[in-house]
């Protein structure tokens, strides 16, 4: 029997092979609150053996029903494994599975001592051949510590517009100290969503 289990689990795909497996552990999982390090390890470990840049987010449990999104963590590469991942999830009463981080209102995020929130962000958007390019304007902005602003920076985009498109139809992305001067109009992160679908469908 355990040959005949072995065998069988072997000639499924690396995606029928986690979702066989979160199946197995999905009472740990929508509890992941009780033991959460131990539970997102596991998870972890599982997803990477689909692909190794796989990574994923829980939404709240709401009414019995729990979001869980597979992200490809912004690397392009990885975008064929999150739709294969997604297309292969089974029909469960207490999940929402969503491929791709989705569009969230953006949050204060805080990287080391650098702090930064919806207010302290206005973006420009112009033309990059077909896609749009995105001058972002960073109160505080220290090009001494340039790699901290934009990891920030990055996180609240990719909130606002979502994983997809910020792969996909963003093309250039500069920034800027907060006072400099745009020749295009600019958008807070609450209004950006809406002026980039309005732009990319022009």
């Amino acid at each position: 029997m355990a040959f005949s289990l072995f065998s069988s689990l072997a000639k499924k795909t690396p995606e029928e092979q986690f979702w066989v497996w979160f199946q197995k552990n999905e009472d740990m999982l929508f509890n992941f609150e009780r033991d959460r390090d131990r539970t997102f390890s596991k998870l972890r470990t599982t997803l990477k053996k689909v692909h190794p840049d796989l990574t994923f987010e829980f939404g709240p449990d709401k009414n019995g029903t729990c979001e869980f999104v597979i992200s490809a963590d912004g690397i392009k590469d990885a975008f064929a494994s999150v739709e294969s991942l997604y297309a292969a999830a089974p029909k469960l009463a207490r999940w929402k599975f969503i491929k791709f981080r989705p569009r969230r209102p953006a949050m204060i995020i805080q990287i080391n001592d650098i702090k930064l929130g919806p207010e302290d962000i206005e973006v420009a958007v112009e033309a990059d051949g077909d896609k749009a390019g995105f001058t972002v304007f960073v109160k505080g902005y220290d090009e001494s510590r340039k790699d901290i602003f934009l990891q920030a920076a990055f996180i609240m985009l990719d909130q606002s517009i979502g994983e997809y498109d910020m792969v996909t139809k963003v093309g250039f992305i500069d920034f800027k100290p907060y006072d400099e001067v745009s020749t295009f109009k600019r958008h807070n992160l609450d209004h950006l969503p809406q002026m980039f679908d309005e732009f990319m469908a022009r």
